[in-house]
């Protein structure tokens, strides 16, 4: 019987193996890691009939591309990027049966930035902290992909969802509108600091990645309110730095920071900073 494994044969921009991350480390320094977009992964892992928690393979702009040694399971999710197996086009959104020796490849999504490989059995290597996430920032867990390597597959926790299943329907595009609460250092800025953000139209950065969304736009007026002693940040906070900038804190962010937060993105959102491109138009408005 062949060992169930991937066979890495390219990996575009950037792919990295993520799960649910190592939430409840950051007393000792450790960001949270884990899928970017939580509601694709979880998605890709229920369609192979994986448990929640299982690894899979997060892929920027798509260009991976990986061999199959022993016959299994695969489902895409996430940013909508064409499906090859082996010689065929295939459906994102649904289970695909990936047979011994067959390649899957990703091409460039068409929307969106980040898809979700999910394998049956999951992406079996080493966990460190308890979590087999690549962390980008502090070079925790595994690391980023390259061709040649090889990724050993767990065994099937369940059969996957039927192939003669309709595919389930993608998520629509992100808007760009986020919701957010207040945030605990609104008074460094001044009372109006929150309906200023809310009312100023920003776009992602060119420098955007897993550890913040960094927006560019018209500085808020009194951003310049000076260093504070850090202190723990959370995933979602919109922290402003001395640029008047703002930036959201994405899965990889450091546990503390001495800029003031003026604000924090409603976990339903946070999805769609994984998916918004540079050049995206970003709104924040306030969560009811």
């Amino acid at each position: 019987m062949s060992v169930r494994a991937l066979e890495v044969l390219a990996t575009g921009p950037l792919c990295t193996v993520q799960d649910q991350g190592r939430p409840g480390l950051a007393h000792l320094g450790v960001p949270r890691a884990g899928a970017l977009d939580r509601p694709a992964a979880d998605l890709a892992n229920r369609l192979v009939g994986n448990p929640p928690g299982a690894a899979l393979l997060e892929v920027v702009l798509g260009g991976l591309e990986v061999r199959a040694t022993a016959d299994t399971w695969v489902a895409v999710t996430g940013a909508p990027a064409p499906v090859v197996v082996g010689r065929r086009p295939a459906a994102p959104g649904r289970a695909e049966r990936l047979p011994a020796g067959a390649v899957l490849r990703l091409g460039a999504p068409r929307a969106g930035v980040r898809s979700y490989v999910a394998v049956a059995g999951g992406i079996d290597v080493a966990p460190v902290l308890g979590s087999r996430s690549t962390d980008t920032l502090a070079g925790v867990g595994p690391p980023v992909l390259a061709p040649g390597q090889r990724l050993g597959l767990g065994p099937p926790a369940g059969p996957p969802a039927p192939v003669e299943a309709p595919a389930v329907p993608p998520r629509g595009t992100p808007t760009g509108v986020l919701r957010v609460h207040p945030g605990p250092r609104l008074e460094r800025l001044g009372p109006q600091a929150l309906a200023e953000l809310c009312a100023t139209a920003y776009v992602v950065g060119a420098e955007a990645d897993r550890v913040g969304l960094r927006l560019d736009g018209p500085p808020l007026t009194h951003a310049d309110a000076g260093e504070l002693p850090s202190e723990g940040m959370v995933l979602g906070s919109v922290q402003v730095p001395p640029s008047g900038r703002p930036v959201v804190f994405l899965a990889d962010h450091p546990p503390t920071g001495g800029y003031p937060v003026v604000a924090v993105v409603d976990p339903g959102d946070l999805w769609q900073c994984a998916q918004l491109r540079p050049g995206d138009p970003v709104r924040f408005t306030r969560a009811r």
